[in-house]
């Protein structure tokens, strides 16, 4: 177990950046899970989604998508089946409503063009008003959107941290379910289009 950051070591990793979890190109991604940005506990890890009250990674295993609960620490893993992860805005705050909506906007536009270059099935965004206001979609509700993303499908998705007391995590598991069972649909539609070639 890592052992936690001290306050000191928090307020140095303001405005730290953090590596996409990303694969190498041309392999194709199921899901690319977007962030709004990391947190302070993100940033002195370096690993997305590692604050004590994040809910993203059991969210995660107990909807299916991994076979077991993996630590942040192990977010390379994803990489083994077939997801990855990145952040609107790459800079480190304590809390996301620390971002300008412009921040958020030049995010939504480097998430287009790293869309168009990895090209997953689904962009998955864990933040419902950051989503609204980076891509201009003030009536955008948690679930998948009409509009895609260059090649891919969007699906919003409950920010996961411990902040959002509106979401329990059985709430947020049953919203990550839905969306690894139309990832799954899509990845069979692929296979049968393939396999008919």
């Amino acid at each position: 177990m890592a052992k936690r950051p001290t306050r000191a070591e928090l307020e140095a990793a303001r405005s730290r950046v953090i590596q996409d979890v990303l694969p190498a190109d041309g392999t194709r991604l199921r899901v690319l899970f977007c962030g709004i940005n990391p947190g302070l506990y993100s940033g002195a890890s370096g690993h997305h989604f590692a604050g004590p009250g994040n809910r993203f990674w059991p969210a995660l295993h107990r909807s299916g998508f991994t076979d077991r609960l993996l630590t942040p620490a192990e977010q390379t893993e994803l990489l083994s089946h077939g997801l990855g992860i990145t952040n609107l805005v790459a800079r480190t705050t304590a809390r996301a409503d620390e971002l300008t909506p412009q921040e958020l906007r030049e995010g939504g536009r480097r998430l287009t063009a790293l869309v168009e270059r990895y090209r997953p099935r689904y962009l998955a965004v864990a933040g419902v008003t950051a989503y609204r206001t980076a891509f201009g979609r003030p009536k955008a509700r948690i679930g998948p959107q009409p509009e895609p993303l260059g090649p891919a499908k969007v699906w919003v998705l409950p920010n996961p941290s411990g902040l959002n007391a509106g979401w329990t995590l059985e709430r947020m598991v049953a919203e990550f379910t839905r969306l690894r069972e139309a990832a799954d649909a899509e990845d069979d539609r692929a296979g049968r289009t393939s396999a008919g070639r």
